[in-house]
């Protein structure tokens, strides 16, 4: 990230750009989580919590990444921007009985969380 990056971009608008690598889609209703628990039956959905103002988020984001090297339709990444959606990881977290932390992910299968991680153990 250049100089003139941080001077006349949001880091909301850095962090985007450095999500093109994986095929994430944005999660910004609270309604998609229904559609996320049917689409878990046929494959394991993968959600991202990331905070586009926190460098460790940023870090495991970019780590995240570098090492995705899954084959298409082998999963559904879900992106979520905490700054922008904190009332869908609040719903996340009583929809899946799981606690928010950030960043986080989450894996999916069968409408049940089998798979949680927050920080430095976020791998890919």
């Amino acid at each position: 990230m250049g100089f003139f990056d941080k001077m006349f971009k949001s880091e909301r608008d850095i962090a985007k750009r450095e999500i093109i690598n994986v095929p994430w889609e944005e999660l910004t209703s609270v309604d998609t989580l229904d559609e996320i628990e049917q689409i878990s039956k046929e494959k394991p959905v993968v959600i991202l919590k990331h905070s586009t103002s926190c460098g460790i988020s940023r870090m495991v984001l970019r780590q995240f990444e570098q090492e995705y090297d899954l084959k298409e339709g082998q999963a559904k990444l879900y992106f979520l921007d905490l700054l922008s959606h904190r009332e869908i990881s609040n719903k996340i977290a009583s929809k899946f009985n799981v606690p928010h932390e950030s960043p986080q992910l989450i894996v999916i299968k069968n409408g049940k969380v089998v798979y949680d991680a927050s920080h430095s153990e976020v791998k890919a």
